[in-house]
């Protein structure tokens, strides 16, 4: 091996940490270890029966060859129905891009939006993988700090200190919040990046999985963003590896020679059984009322186990909480809830770099039994160790919020 050899620069990005949660929880099952799992954000039910077999016929019946770069267009004509039937609203198939997974749309789109130098907005707590594949691509990332003043939500007040800038991320529901913008907040997000020539690319992955107001898309006010989502999270599809784009005018073009040479085109396996995913939405709304009993249960149980500031979950299906109460960092405290009680969660650094390690993510997309199991643990370890250097006054520079 020539030892002169070195990594690239852009392969230094910070590692994704609940991936290294979920190693490090495998490790403990492969030695015999319980793991409750409140880490990742994966749906515990499987892809709706109708996906099932309709993935069974097409392995019985077709050659399974690739699509074009955009996907297969009954996939991209079904998605266009999905938003005149969810958001009375037309969208042209030709706008949507089939990609493999909502991850490899961000990346597709980066690509598109974005050159090396440009300053792109991201708000924290976020999803890590935004800024870090932002970071890949050499653009400059802004980091915008939210908080309880604003819903964990970027504002226009918020944004215009930090001009100028070519781009902003937003997700609504948020990943880890579980916040989201309202009508009003998204339309005056929406005009504000228009008049700014600001690119805004907009994660609606966790659209249809709400605890209350539907999730309204930005594609409501106007073309010019660019909008990701999924069959991962309300589809319950992780796996099946595929998400779509819904481009602006301007980015179809761009964003179909890029997946041309990118990926030439998503799982056509998939393609074909996430067609009938749209004709199961009685199954998937069971999954959805059974996130809503475990967001009950996780927000009472951590109210009894001590932790109540709490960001609002409108949507989505993750807590963030504020832990440093504890008298420990976010790190410390996973690895230990990790190794003493069986309970796997994922340390807030992930989403926040500069406030992360005074919280925590954790996630209710799994079995009731496991969330109500692991909110027992944690409000039974949290007595055990109060009193052992653990319970410091938590620093008093944000609301308390208890839902």
């Amino acid at each position: 091996m020539n030892s002169s050899l070195i990594p690239s620069k852009r392969s230094g990005i910070p590692p994704f940490h609940v991936m290294e949660v979920m190693r490090a929880a495998e490790q403990r099952v492969a030695s015999g270890g319980l793991v409750l799992h409140l880490e990742v954000g994966q749906p515990s039910s499987p892809a709706p029966k109708g996906v099932l077999d309709a993935a069974h016929r097409a392995i019985d019946t077709d050659v399974l060859g690739y699509t074009t770069a955009m996907g297969s267009m009954a996939l991209r004509r079904r998605i266009a129905d999905h938003y005149l039937d969810w958001y009375d609203l037309r969208v042209d198939p030709d706008r949507i891009l089939i990609t493999m997974g909502a991850s490899g749309g961000f990346v597709l789109s980066f690509l598109a939006a974005f050159d090396a130098g440009d300053r792109v907005v991201v708000p924290s707590p976020g999803y890590p993988c935004y800024r870090n594949a932002l970071a890949a691509f050499g653009v400059d990332v802004v980091d915008l700090p939210v908080d309880h003043a604003t819903r964990f939500q970027p504002s226009p007040e918020l944004l215009e200190p930090l001009l100028p800038f070519d781009g902003l991320v937003l997700a609504s529901p948020s990943n880890p919040t579980g916040t989201m913008l309202g009508a009003d907040e998204l339309l005056r997000l929406v005009r504000w990046c228009e008049s700014h020539q600001v690119r805004l690319v907009c994660d609606e992955i966790y659209h249809g999985i709400t605890y209350g107001a539907r999730a309204q898309t930005v594609l409501a006010y106007g073309d010019s963003a660019v909008v990701v989502n999924s069959f991962s999270k309300y589809f319950s599809m992780t796996g099946w590896r595929l998400g779509w784009v819904v481009a602006p005018p301007d980015l179809v073009v761009p964003l179909e020679r890029l997946a041309q040479n990118l990926t030439i085109a998503a799982p056509t396996l998939s393609q074909m059984a996430a067609v009938a995913a749209f004709d199961c939405h009685e199954e998937l709304a069971a999954n959805v009322a059974r996130y809503a009993v475990n967001r009950q249960l996780l927000v009472e149980g951590l109210a009894g186990a001590g932790f109540t500031d709490l960001a609002p979950a409108d949507g989505a299906f993750y807590v963030w909480a504020r832990c440093d109460h504890l008298g420990a960092d976010s790190q410390s405290l996973c690895a230990r809830w990790l190794s003493e009680i069986g309970v796997a969660a994922t340390p807030g650094v992930d989403f926040d770099p500069g406030r992360g390690l005074s919280y925590v993510r954790f996630s209710f997309a799994g079995s009731e039994a496991d969330v109500a199991e692991s909110v027992v643990r944690l409000r039974d370890w949290v007595r055990q160790n109060a009193g052992s250097g653990m319970d410091r006054t938590r620093p008093d520079d944000t609301e308390e919020v208890s839902q």
